[in-house]
């Protein structure tokens, strides 16, 4: 039988960071473009996308943002997302594949896998914004991990939290549960089959009930 495959999205789902990404953004649109409600609009693209779109043609400024970006990476609390850290362990207990699929770059997820070592077992892989040509809301990511493990989309579950995020995972086509954790559920709704606040009763006998599997 064909197995099922666990594609998670890392800020947001996995870690509770967006409410951190979301000040130092805010911060960064206040300043540099009148904006206090930048983190919005920026949520689920990839750095160099971030500055191609917003900061075009200012080298000085990109390296500054680069800079100031790396170092609040480096101090940020990675605390995991209320029952996610059981119910990605009770994943890989069943042997069945899991991976994180998220925007961040490399150099971001070294400072995760300081704070939280152990999501390198947790995980098969990890594929972050270098290794796809359209960041989210292109469906690529989450499509390419299914080329990576082999599993159709109607036998993958991917976890989201943020419009762009949810957009590109519906889609890839596959089963989508959508985190209530950085818009509310009424706006996420329309673009997951499943709506939860965090992984508290969640399992996987559960999602295979409720989305047929």
């Amino acid at each position: 039988m064909e197995n099922i495959l666990f594609l998670f999205d890392l800020d947001g789902v996995v870690f509770d960071t967006e409410g951190q990404y979301s000040l130092f953004w805010n911060r960064v649109g206040e300043k540099y473009k009148s904006d206090s409600d930048f983190a919005m609009k920026i949520k689920g693209q990839t750095l160099p996308e971030i500055f191609s779109r917003h900061f075009a043609g200012n080298a000085p400024l990109q390296r500054e943002l680069t800079d100031g970006i790396n170092d609040f990476e480096r101090n940020m609390s990675y605390e995991y997302i209320p029952g996610a850290k059981e119910f990605i362990e009770s994943v890989a207990a069943s042997g069945m594949p899991r991976a994180i699929v998220t925007s961040s770059n490399r150099a971001k997820m070294e400072n995760v896998y300081r704070a939280r070592p152990e999501i390198l077992k947790l995980f098969d892989r990890i594929f972050t914004g270098e290794d796809f040509t359209r960041s989210k809301p292109a469906p690529d990511c989450y499509l390419k991990g299914m080329e990576e493990f082999g599993v159709s989309a109607g036998r993958t579950f991917i976890f989201e939290d943020s419009i762009s995020g949810l957009q590109a995972a519906k889609d890839s086509g596959g089963n989508v549960i959508g985190l209530a954790t950085t818009n509310p559920e009424n706006v996420i709704a329309p673009y997951a089959g499943l709506v939860t606040d965090d992984f508290k009763g969640i399992s996987i006998e559960m999602l295979r009930d409720a989305f047929k599997i």
